[in-house]
């Protein structure tokens, strides 16, 4: 595998017009920040990068499978999720059209790195969690729900005492 790869010269392909090549490359993931905590995606990452010449430009295609680790959004214990990317842009030079025009592509050379990046963030999940079913903290003590019996697990108070007003009040 590769060395870390944030730039790839289009031009240093030497593709004709019809003409494809795919690049396996290794993608340096950076640190996602979500509601105010840190996940990290693995080293590193393994992609092919496929690139098609076009008459005026080029079709490109980019997949790999990253792991994300951080704390699970409802109960804080650790979560690893596996994110699958397989995204497309294209470039045609010239055209003016911005539907046309990668905003990765500068003077014939790919930014893989901020598009395999930017492509790893859209494909999260709205929230990181440990697991499908995780029934999160108890809002009264803070234990985990995850492990801890319905049955045992009662308050003879329910809710933050704070909020006991609030709990008065009757809407109709």
């Amino acid at each position: 595998m590769a060395a870390a790869q944030r730039q790839v010269d289009l031009a240093r392909l030497s593709l004709s017009s019809g003409q494809a090549r795919t690049v396996e490359l290794e993608l340096p993931l950076e640190r996602v920040d979500l509601g105010g905590q840190q996940y990290r995606p693995q080293d590193g990452v393994p992609a092919r990068l496929d690139v098609s010449r076009t008459t005026s430009g080029f079709a490109l295609r980019l997949r790999f499978s990253g792991e994300l680790a951080g704390p699970c959004m409802r109960c804080l214990e650790p979560a690893t999720l596996r994110i699958d990317v397989d995204v497309r842009e294209v470039d045609q030079a010239g055209t003016g059209d911005e539907e046309l025009t990668s905003p990765y592509v500068s003077d014939g050379t790919l930014d893989v790195e901020r598009w395999g990046n930017d492509a790893f963030v859209l494909a999260l999940p709205t929230k990181v969690l440990c697991r499908s079913d995780c029934a999160g903290l108890c809002p009264v003590c803070g234990e985990s729900l995850n492990e801890a019996d319905p049955e045992d697990h009662r308050h003879s108070q329910g809710g933050d005492p704070r909020m006991a007003k609030l709990r008065e009040l009757k809407l109709d």
